[in-house]
């Protein structure tokens, strides 16, 4: 059976020795570039790869298009391919933050056409509480081939948003901390505030105090009142960076509210156009 948003870490353990899976360590500290790595080097699960936030999983920074901005297509599908991962792999993803970096994995192989992916629930946190091995010991792995193809419908643009604000239709739901959505305490970005007409739930919202993601029916029942009878479709999360935003994405996912999308830019995309309005306050 496929996994393609969430999975255990007592249903994962049970695959550590097959090799049509693979896990991805995928552990960050957006204040310390190198946490991660010192992270995986100092246990990860056996066989798990390493993928970095800014390494692997964005691309070239112009000043214009965020502070994580998507990788090329092609230069992501080769990376996945270096990794010995290709198109007939289950791929488990992983962080020790609650799952917004697993997550950004987790959409970006959806993005380019592979749904057998999944988070890990609770991440190394929930892997370490149920005592399950792990190493120290770097893998071993023959490269492979990962074709992929971009899904257009899965992401929107800088345009499209302008294009969405208007539109009474359609919701626009940012992941950061409800201080950042008001324009409080801003310190990654070089203007406060919100897209006009967005809605705040910080992407934590969406986690018990076990730290794994709560129960199908719980999301279910806060994201429908949150988007208040809009169309799952007409969805558009954003964070800061195009990262926390994926764990709305998933969430609503895993509530069985497919069809949302991603603003991969997000807010330090957005204010890079001086143009583009911008909101403060809690509404």
């Amino acid at each position: 059976m496929p996994y393609t948003t969430l999975i255990s870490a007592t249903d994962a353990a049970e695959h550590l020795r097959d090799p049509s899976w693979v896990f991805c360590d995928c552990r960050h500290d957006l204040t310390d570039y190198s946490a991660g790595y010192r992270a995986y080097r100092s246990g990860h699960i056996p066989g798990a790869r390493f993928l970095h936030l800014d390494v692997d999983l964005s691309g070239p920074k112009t000043g214009l298009n965020g502070r994580h901005p998507l990788p090329h297509p092609a230069t992501f599908c080769l990376r996945l391919g270096a990794l010995g991962i290709d198109n007939s792999k289950q791929v488990v993803a992983y962080d020790d933050s609650g799952g917004p970096f697993a997550a950004r994995l987790w959409w970006m192989m959806r993005w380019l056409g592979h749904q057998n992916v999944a988070v890990l629930d609770g991440g190394w946190t929930a892997w370490s509480r149920a005592k399950l091995p792990y190493t120290v010991e770097q893998p071993q792995f023959p490269s492979a081939m990962f074709a992929g193809k971009p899904q257009p419908q899965l992401s929107v643009d800088s345009a499209q948003v302008l294009a969405q604000l208007k539109d009474a239709q359609s919701k626009i739901i940012d992941a950061r901390a409800a201080d950042r959505f008001r324009g409080e305490n801003e310190t990654l970005d070089p203007v406060a505030g919100h897209i006009p007409g967005a809605t705040n739930r910080f992407f934590k919202s969406n986690l018990g105090e076990d730290g794994c993601f709560k129960p199908q029916a719980a999301l279910r029942k806060e994201f429908e009142g949150l988007i208040n009878g809009t169309a799952a479709q007409s969805v558009i999360h954003q964070c800061g960076s195009g990262v926390t935003a994926c764990h709305n994405l998933l969430a609503m996912e895993v509530a069985g509210l497919s069809g949302s999308r991603l603003y991969p830019g997000s807010w330090s995309e957005w204010v890079s156009d001086r143009r583009r309005p911008v909101a403060t306050g809690a509404a």
